[in-house]
């Protein structure tokens, strides 16, 4: 491969002919060699940096420190990025030292050099469009890194709450399909009261709804940005001006309203927003998998466990078990949210470890909620596709198992007291008879009494009939 020399502070460096990246992310490739996986992995964080130099070349534009020729090819090139062409040349290890500067440096070298194409200019030849004096004119890594960082977790914010709305909708429709199926309601995995499955995955709709709304809440917070603090805060090498132009041009850009900082220095070096988006995040992923071990259990057997419902069969689950498959759906759900968990403590030691007036660590903070993200949205897509959809109430058992159950005997007790109804179900327990016929050979209640009772436990069911099995 032919190459070309380009020079940075340490020296000179070959860098591949056609590539649009420069000196830095030469190095970058050679220092990082961590997990393999490039930047382009995250395309919401490429896009957002693009967005974010976009609109600096804008401001820098409207303050006469860039041409008008060099910002019109800074912003066309930004805006095919944005559109998702060149993704291939945003190659850095998304873990990487140096707070972001590779992943910087890697956005502005590509920028530059897509630019001096547009200008009739040679790739590398800076003297007429320069990664850091034009296209990181005004700017520093440590406020547009994390400012790129915010803005991509919004874009796979939302498109996360998509999904999730839609696997709500998903519970919903099962919600409404199994609403006069009795069954036995449990608590710590004994038989309780009885219920019905459609209140149980209406429950499970109420509970993905409610997580929608904190993740939007949580959202909300990283539309404050740091934009015009340069290094530390104090906005040094900034022009006067800048930080209002460039936010009023980035909220343009994105879409996305975005706010100033109210202590610039405090919000270079504080990821308290990340934090609590990582919590919002591992609360999604719990209660996803709550669902999902929940699904497991109900599912269990199919002859000796619950055998509630039945999941759809997705393949075949074992190499020596003639006939056995998995609830390998939901299984994958619940792994993802160990990952999740596991990446909100990477993001927890991360914040700890930012010393003073900047946090170092906020590649991976980046890499650990993005990758959370993603891993959720494609989970909930699957959990409801290839799961939640598919799903079909084994009716016939539910209703034996409901019509035997001593926990009908709560239902007597306003009747004939709590000690009266323990006995009840200690009897029926012990000799494995219906609790109508138990409570009525007692003398406890006449027939008709006892039966409308236990009808009752299963309300908003109407015309249902708990009788002797």
């Amino acid at each position: 491969m032919t190459s070309r020399i380009e020079t940075d502070s340490l020296g000179n460096i070959p860098v591949p002919a056609n590539a649009y990246w420069g000196a830095h992310t030469a190095r970058a490739l050679e220092n990082f060699t961590i997990s393999g996986i490039p930047i382009s992995r995250h395309p919401h964080l490429v896009r957002s940096l693009a967005m974010i130099k976009n609109a600096a070349a804008q401001a820098n534009c409207e303050l006469g420190v860039l041409s008008p020729r060099q910002a019109a090819a800074i912003r066309e090139s930004c805006r095919e990025i944005q559109e998702g062409h060149h993704l291939e040349q945003f190659c850095v290890d998304v873990i990487q030292g140096g707070a972001g500067t590779s992943t910087n440096m890697n956005a502005n070298e590509v920028i530059a050099n897509l630019g001096l194409e547009k200008l009739g200019q040679r790739l590398g030849d800076y003297q007429h469009l320069h990664p850091i004096d034009h296209v990181n004119r005004c700017q520093s890594t440590n406020d547009a890194y994390p400012t790129a960082i915010k803005l991509a977790l919004i874009f796979a914010i939302a498109e996360l709450n998509q999904e999730l709305g839609k696997l709500a909708e998903t519970a919903r429709n099962k919600g409404a399909e199994f609403a006069d199926v009795v069954k036995m309601g449990r608590t710590q995995l004994q038989d309780a009261v009885p219920m019905t499955l459609g209140q149980e995955f209406n429950a499970f709709a109420a509970t993905l709804e409610e997580d929608r709304s904190r993740l939007l809440e949580s959202t909300d917070l990283m539309r404050e940005c740091s934009l015009g603090a340069t290094a530390i805060g104090t906005g040094i090498t900034a022009e006067p001006g800048y930080q209002q132009l460039v936010l009023r041009a980035l909220s343009e850009v994105s879409g996305v309203d975005v706010l100033p900082a109210n202590d610039l220095v405090e919000a270079t070096s504080d990821v308290g927003v990340f934090m609590h988006v990582s919590g919002m995040l591992k609360r999604t992923a719990i209660k996803l998998s709550k669902i999902s071990s929940d699904l497991r259990l109900l599912s269990s057997g199919p002859q000796n466990g619950f055998g509630e419902i039945t999941l759809p069969p997705r393949q075949a689950g074992s190499s020596i078990m003639p006939g056995k498959v998995n609830p390998v759906i939901p299984e994958t759900m619940n792994q993802i949210a160990f990952a999740v968990a596991g990446a909100d403590t990477a993001v927890t030691m991360a914040a700890d470890n930012g010393q003073l007036q900047l946090n170092a660590f906020e590649p991976v903070i980046a890499h650990v909620l993005l990758q959370a993200v993603s891993w959720l949205k494609q989970g909930a897509r699957v959990l409801r596709t290839h799961c939640m959809e598919g799903i079909e109430a084994n009716t016939d058992r539910l209703a034996r198992q409901t019509a035997a159950s001593v926990g009908l005997a709560t239902a007597l007790v306003p009747a004939i007291g709590y000690a009266a109804a323990a006995a009840v179900a200690k009897e029926a327990l012990r000799d494995g008879s219906p609790v109508l016929d138990v409570v009525t050979g007692k003398n406890l209640l006449d027939r008709a009494t006892a039966q409308s009772m236990l009808e009752s436990a299963a309300l908003p069911v109407r015309g249902t009939r708990i009788s002797a099995v």
